[in-house]
C-alpha cells in the first residue's frame, strides 16, 4: 500500500514471496507439531501448540464485574492440517493473479488483507478475535468480486456480502449470549475465550447458556437457539442447501484467484466453525439434532450433485460440484463418531487442493478465449495435451478414483454415517449415491470437452490463442496434483496430526451427552 504506483510490476513478486514465507512458516509448524494425548487441544488450553495469549482489552465495569478479552491464538489438530492448506492455496492464487491487469495495488493489497484474516481465522482461540477475523474477510472479498469480476460483478459481490452478513449478525448476539454465561475459573472475569465456552463447569448456574439449567427463549432451549443461529452462520459459508446460491454467482463472476479461495478456503472455514464452535460448545445439542444435519448433508450432496449435471457454465459446474462434495464434511461431522469427523476433515483438505486446482484450470482456458461453455469446445485433448492430463488427475481425483484424496475423505465419511448411532444408514447410501453422479458429471464433461473431434466456436482463432500449459502453470498445478495423490497414498500425513484432537472431541461429545 505504501510503494509508490511506479513500482507496480513488483507487486506481484511482493504478494508471491508473501505467500510463499507463510507456507513455508505453515510447513515448519506441521513438522514441528507433537501428537499424543497430551497434545490433543480441543478442550484442553494447555495442550494447544504454538500458543501466543496477549491481554488485549481489560476492562473493569465495577459491579458489573470485569470485561476480558485476550489477543489468544494457537493451533491443534483441528487446525494444523488446513493451515497448510489455506497458505499453498493462497501461494497458487497468488500465482493465478498475474493475470489481473488493471489498479494492482488495490487488488494485491485486498488480496494480502484477505490473507491475514483468513489465517486469523483458523488460529484464534478467543471468540471476540475470531468474530474479527470472520468479519475482516467480508470487505477484501467485496471488493474482488465487485472491482475485478465479470460483468454481473456486483450484483455477485452484494449477494455474497448480505449472506454472509446475515449469519454474522446473529452470530454476534451469540457470541454476546456465551460471553455472559462464561467465566475464566483463573480471574472470575466474563470471558470470550473459546476453550472455557467449551467447559460446562465455567457457565454461571442460571445464564442463558447455562448446560445444567436450560433457559428458554421464546419457548425453546436458549442452548438449541445458539447452536441454530451459530450453525446457519456457518452454513451459509459451508454452504449447505438451501442458503448456498450466494456461490455459483460470486464464482461466476470472481476472478480467477477469487474463485480459488472462495472454493478452497472459505467453505472450509464454514465447516471449521461447525465443528470447532457448534459442535464443541454446544454438543448436546449437535447430538440430539444430528439426523437433521445428516439430513441437510445428503441434500447438499444430491442437490449439488443433479444441479451440476444441468449446467453450461465450467465454473458453475465446479461451483456446484463444491456444494455436493462439502455435503460429506456435514454428513461426517453428523455422525459423531471419529470415522465421520476425521473424513470431514481431510474431505476440507482434500476438497482445498482439488477445488483450488479446478478453478486454476478453467481460469486458464478463459484467460485465451474468455469463454466457459463446455458447448463450445470439443477435443481439447489433442490441442492441449498437457492441460488435459492435470484436469483428468483433477476431475478423477474428485469423483473419489482409489489412490486419489477425496477417495479416503469419503470413504471416512461413509464409514462413520454407517457406524453411526445418532444417524440413520440410508444417509450413507444416499451419500453413494452422489458419489455416482459425481462420475456422471465430471466424466460428461470430460468426454464433451477433451475427446472427440475437433471443434471450437472460434474456429482457428480459438486454436490459436488455445496453446498449451506455460512453465509458470505447469509449477502452478504439479503441487496440487501432487497433494491429491499423496493424500491418497498416504493419508496419514493428515491422520496422523488429527487423531488425538478428533478423539478427544468425540469423547467429549459423548461424556457430555451421557
Amino acid at each position: 500500500m505504501v510503494l509508490p504506483s511506479s513500482l507496480r510490476a513488483s507487486f506481484k513478486y511482493i504478494t508471491l514471496l508473501a505467500t510463499i514465507l507463510q507456507l513455508c512458516g505453515s510447513i515448519w509448524l506441521y513438522l514441528n507439531f507433537k501428537t499424543g494425548p497430551g497434545y490433543a487441544g480441543v478442550t484442553g488450553e494447555s495442550q494447544f501448540q504454538f500458543v501466543q495469549k496477549l491481554p488485549w482489552i481489560h476492562l473493569d465495569l465495577g459491579s458489573m464485574g470485569k470485561m476480558q478479552i485476550d489477543y489468544f491464538v494457537g493451533i491443534d489438530g483441528l487446525s494444523i492440517t488446513l493451515l497448510v492448506m489455506t497458505s499453498l492455496v493462497m501461494v497458487v492464487a497468488a500465482l493465478s493473479a498475474w493475470e489481473i491487469k488493471s489498479n494492482l495495488k488495490g487488488f494485491f493489497s485486498l488480496f494480502l488483507l484477505l490473507d491475514m484474516a483468513l489465517i486469523g481465522v483458523f488460529c484464534s482461540l478467543d471468540f471476540f478475535l475470531f468474530y474479527i477475523f470472520y468479519e475482516l474477510m467480508l470487505l477484501p472479498l467485496y471488493f474482488l468480486i465487485g472491482m475485478w469480476g465479470g460483468a454481473r460483478r456486483e450484483y455477485a459481490a452484494i449477494k455474497f456480502f448480505l449472506y454472509t452478513l446475515f449469519g454474522s449478525v446473529f452470530m454476534l448476539l451469540v457470541m454476546i449470549g456465551l460471553y455472559l454465561s462464561v467465566k475464566d475459573p483463573a480471574t472470575g472475569s466474563h470471558t470470550f475465550n473459546m476453550i472455557q465456552m467449551m467447559n460446562p463447569a465455567n457457565f454461571t448456574p442460571g445464564s442463558v447458556f447455562d448446560v445444567v439449567n436450560h433457559q428458554t427463549i421464546f419457548g425453546l432451549s436458549a442452548r438449541a437457539v445458539g447452536f441454530v443461529v451459530l450453525f446457519i452462520a456457518f452454513a451459509i459459508k459451508v454452504p449447505v442447501v438451501p442458503l448456498h446460491t450466494w456461490l455459483p454467482d460470486a464464482h461466476v463472476e470472481a476472478p480467477t484467484p477469487v474463485s480459488i479461495i472462495l472454493a478452497a478456503i472459505l467453505l472450509k472455514i464454514g465447516g471449521y466453525g461447525i465443528i470447532r464452535i457448534c459442535v464443541g460448545i454446544f454438543p448436546e445439542v449437535a447430538v440430539s439434532g444430528a439426523f437433521w444435519l445428516g439430513l441437510l448433508g445428503v441434500i447438499s450432496i444430491l442437490y449439488g450433485a443433479f444441479n451440476a449435471l444441468a449446467q453450461r457454465d465450467f465454473k458453475r459446474i465446479i461451483a456446484y460440484s463444491s456444494v455436493s462434495q462439502m455435503g460429506f464434511v456435514l454428513l461426517g461431522i453428523a455422525s459423531q463418531t471419529a470415522e465421520g469427523i476425521s473424513g470431514a476433515i481431510i474431505q476440507m483438505v482434500s476438497h482445498g487442493f482439488l477445488s483450488a486446482m479446478l478453478f486454476f484450470l478453467v481460469g486458464v482456458v478463459y484467460n485465451r478465449v474468455h469463454d466457459r461453455d463446455i458447448y463450445n469446445f470439443r477435443g481439447l485433448g489433442s490441442l492441449m495435451p498437457k492441460y488435459t492430463v492435470f484436469i483428468m488427475i483433477a476431475f478423477f481425483a474428485s469423483l473419489g478414483l482409489p489412490g486419489f484424496s477425496a477417495f479416503i475423505a469419503e470413504d471416512f465419511s461413509l464409514a462413520g454415517a454407517f457406524k453411526s448411532t445418532v444417524i440413520p444408514q440410508w444417509m450413507a447410501v444416499c451419500g453413494a449415491i452422489g458419489i455416482l453422479f459425481s462420475a456422471c458429471y465430471f466424466l460428461w464433461t470430460l468426454q464433451r470437452v477433451f475427446f472427440g473431434a475437433e471443434s471450437l466456436k472460434g474456429g482457428e482463432i480459438w486454436k490459436g490463442a488455445l496453446t498449451d500449459l506455460n512453465a509458470r502453470e505447469i509449477i502452478t498445478l504439479l503441487p496440487l496434483a501432487a497433494m491429491a495423490l499423496v493424500l491418497g497414498i498416504m493419508p496419514s500425513l493428515v491422520f496422523d496430526k488429527i487423531n488425538d484432537a478428533v478423539l478427544a472431541l468425540v469423547n467429549f461429545t459423548t461424556n457430555i451427552t451421557r
